[in-house]
């Protein structure tokens, strides 16, 4: 994999770092559901989801 690639894995998670830290989940932390889901269940498998898929794209198309 080339450096570049690596980085912008490093990027997805650094900004999983910044999407998990606690100040801003807890923005997230109110009684607000969508389809019957709490709004902070719905925001962390979001980020999780988009995170996986991203990383996935990444390492399907660039890995050598």
């Amino acid at each position: 994999m080339k450096k570049r690639h690596q980085q912008k894995l490093l990027i997805i998670t650094l900004v999983l770092g910044l999407g998990f830290n606690l100040p801003l989940v807890l923005l997230f932390d109110s009684a607000t559901s969508i389809g019957g889901f709490p709004l902070i269940y719905v925001y962390i498998f979001s980020l999780w989801l988009f995170a996986s898929l991203i990383t996935l794209i990444i390492v399907k198309r660039y890995h050598e």
